[in-house]
């Protein structure tokens, strides 16, 4: 029995783990996307395409 509740700890765990890096992930990729748009004046976006 404690296998058990050991192994449905750990997927748990790991599922609360997976859902919180997705959540960093999708910010970090929402602040990159939102940093690229920015066009500032005297600035060249590098990443744009010429």
């Amino acid at each position: 029995m404690m296998i058990y509740m050991l192994a449905a700890a750990m997927t748990l765990a790991m599922l609360v783990a997976t859902a919180f890096s997705l959540h960093q992930e999708a910010h970090r990729v929402r602040t990159k996307v939102q940093t690229a748009r920015v066009q500032l004046p005297g600035w060249r976006n590098r990443r744009a395409p010429r």
